[in-house]
């Protein structure tokens, strides 16, 4: 049985988010291991201790590496990803979301488990894309896994994209591989818009991701995270917890009394954040993964990891490839 949270780290976090108008939720894979989904970075048991992961490069330029990848999704590391489930973590969070305490959930997970729990698709933000389905790196057609399992297992390779040859894979995003535009400008909207980023299961290093809590605390947002394990932004964080996710976040959402009218009384509601991310590019572009000089600001977030933060700066954050 997992421990129970210690009731003042409950109460703690559960002041910080009562006294929210609008919380970002942002999480990575340790909020998902409860779930028998592995992480990528734990010792002896995460996913890149015992296989390297594929660049993106290297996923383009030869047909081999691409039957590797393909070979892994269908395999078992590719089987703990479809027989997943959400777990208390994912409920609570779905939880804030319908009660209109958040506005949505940026991700780096790609198990699709905020969705499965409750969370409309339109308030979930992919940075990292979706492992439940493919595209066409060309014309961005969509590809049902069942179908492709099918043809790797026929022919030992998955055919070129049928309406224009394109190369077709798991639509994730690999490290190399440029983030998706859209996505990241719906993050910044969320981060811009909060007054409390809520980190969780993040190890927040792996960039540009990573950066978004930082940007939040620099623009005057309380921080706060929620992992197993201290993580670099701890000392700038307003409360850290390094407890198991699922149960600390039951306890703190599971009689969260906040109502659904809280989200018609902000300005602005959740419309302000798709009005913010209109117009915007849905294009990937390959920029610095580190954050703009802004006209009021020469320093770049990811370079001030750490330090105490100034607020209320004017931020701007940049595209990139995927990074740890």
């Amino acid at each position: 049985m997992p421990a129970e949270p210690a009731q003042e780290d409950v109460r703690r976090l559960r002041a910080l988010i009562d006294s929210a108008r609008r919380v970002a939720v942002f999480t990575g894979a340790g909020i998902s291991t409860e779930s028998g989904i592995p992480d990528f970075r734990s010792p002896g048991t995460g996913v890149w201790n015992r296989i390297k992961p594929i660049e993106f490069q290297d996923f383009l330029a030869s047909e081999a590496v691409r039957r590797e990848s393909w070979r892994r999704r269908f395999a078992s590391d590719g089987a703990s990803f479809d027989a997943a489930r959400p777990n208390q973590g994912h409920l609570a969070v779905a939880r804030l979301v319908a009660a209109g305490k958040a506005d949505g959930v940026i991700t780096q997970n790609v198990d699709n488990l905020h969705q499965d729990a409750g969370v409309p698709d339109d308030q979930v933000v992919e940075l990292h894309g979706n492992t439940r389905y493919a595209k066409c790196l060309d014309c961005d057609r969509r590809f049902e896994l069942a179908d492709l399992k099918r043809q790797f297992e026929a022919r030992g390779s998955v055919p070129p994209c049928a309406a224009c040859g394109g190369i077709v894979k798991t639509a994730t995003i690999s490290f190399g591989q440029p983030m998706p535009a859209e996505a990241m400008a719906r993050a910044q909207a969320l981060a811009d818009a909060c007054d409390l980023f809520l980190a969780i299961g993040s190890s927040l290093v792996v960039y540009p991701a990573a950066g978004f809590p930082e940007y939040a605390k620099r623009r005057g947002a309380r921080l706060a995270i929620v992992n197993r394990e201290p993580t670099p932004l701890d000392s700038m964080a307003d409360l850290a917890l390094h407890r198991e996710i699922g149960p600390t976040l039951s306890a703190v959402v599971g009689d969260h009394k906040a109502a659904a009218s809280a989200s018609e009384s902000r300005p602005g509601g959740s419309d302000q954040i798709a009005a913010a991310s209109s117009g915007r590019s849905s294009s990937r572009q390959s920029m610095s993964p580190s954050v703009a000089r802004s006209s009021k600001s020469s320093t770049p977030m990811a370079s001030n990891l750490g330090r105490t933060p100034s607020v209320s700066r004017p931020m701007r954050l940049r595209l990139g490839t995927m990074r740890a």
